[in-house]
C-alpha cells in the first residue's frame, strides 16, 4: 500500500519559491489500478517523481508498505519495489532486450523466460530477443519493452508518467490490451499511470484528478468520467480538464 502523507513539492523560480504539490494527501490500495489525470501543469508528473524518488519534497511523507520511504534514493526505492516508467523510454545501446530484462529481474534470466515476458506485452520474442534497446527500435516497441522489464521486477508498485505519449494508434491500442491484463492481474501490488486518455481512465479502478497541486475529484470511472467529458459533449478530456 502506498500513502502520501501531507507532500509539498516546490521549484525555485526568480528567486521565488513556486509550490507545484500543495499539501497533498492520497492512499492507493494493494490490487488497485489508478489513473491521477488533469490538466497540463497540475503536478501529474512530478507527483511520480516524487513517489519514485527523482524529487525530493518540500515536506510531507511518503509510505510503502508502512514503512517511510521519503528519504530513501530511487535504487533503495526500486529495492524496495518501486517501478517507474518513463514518458519516453531510455535507449541503451550495446545493451540487448535479453540482458535489460535479466538485469530488471536481478537474477540469471532464461531465454525461454525472457521471451515468456516479451510475448506478454505482444512482441514476437524470437525477433526482439537479442535486438539492442537503440534508435532501430520505435516508440511503440520501446514502450511494450519497458512494461516486460517492470512484469520480470514483480514489483509491489509500478509507475507509468503518460505511457501513450509519442506512440501511434496501433501501438496504443496494444498498450489498452497490456493494461487490461496488468489490471486483471494485481493482487499484492498496484498499478499507478499519468493520463488523460479515455480508455486509460475507463479501466481504472480509481480515477484521481489533480489541478494546481491538489486533488479536486478521486472515485471510480462511473463516478469521475461523467464530470470530466459530459454526457455528449464531442471535446476531449485535456479540454475538459482545462
Amino acid at each position: 500500500m502506498l500513502e502520501i502523507k501531507d507532500l509539498s513539492f516546490a521549484v525555485s523560480e526568480e528567486a521565488k519559491e513556486k509550490e507545484i504539490i500543495h499539501h497533498l494527501d492520497l492512499t492507493i490500495e494493494n490490487g488497485k489500478f489508478v489513473v491521477i489525470t488533469g490538466p497540463n501543469g497540475s503536478g501529474k508528473s512530478t507527483l511520480a517523481r516524487l513517489i519514485m524518488g527523482i524529487e525530493k519534497p518540500l515536506s510531507g511523507q511518503i509510505l510503502l508498505d508502512g514503512e517511510d520511504i521519503t528519504a530513501l534514493s530511487v535504487t533503495e526505492r526500486a529495492k524496495r519495489g518501486v517501478s517507474f516508467a518513463f514518458q519516453q523510454p531510455v535507449r541503451f545501446k550495446g545493451i540487448r532486450v535479453h540482458d535489460l530484462l535479466r538485469l530488471a529481474s536481478g537474477k540469471n534470466l532464461s531465454v525461454s523466460t525472457a521471451c515468456a515476458y516479451l510475448s506478454e506485452v505482444g512482441l514476437c520474442a524470437r525477433d526482439y530477443i537479442d535486438r539492442e534497446i537503440n534508435s532501430s527500435l520505435s516508440g511503440g516497441e520501446l514502450k511494450r519493452i519497458e512494461i516486460a522489464t517492470l512484469l520480470a521486477r514483480h514489483t509491489k508498485l509500478s509507475v507509468f508518467d503518460e505511457p501513450e505519449a509519442g506512440i501511434d494508434l496501433w501501438s496504443f491500442q496494444n498498450l489498452i490490451r497490456i493494461f487490461e491484463k496488468m489490471r486483471s492481474e494485481i493482487q499484492d501490488s498496484s498499478i499507478v499511470i499519468i493520463s488523460h486518455q479515455e480508455r486509460i481512465l475507463q479501466i481504472a479502478d480509481e480515477i484521481v484528478v489533480l489541478a494546481d497541486g491538489r486533488i479536486t475529484k478521486q472515485g471510480s470511472p462511473d463516478e469521475i468520467l461523467p464530470e470530466l467529458i459530459g454526457q455528449t459533449a464531442p471535446v476531449s478530456i485535456c479540454q475538459r480538464l482545462q
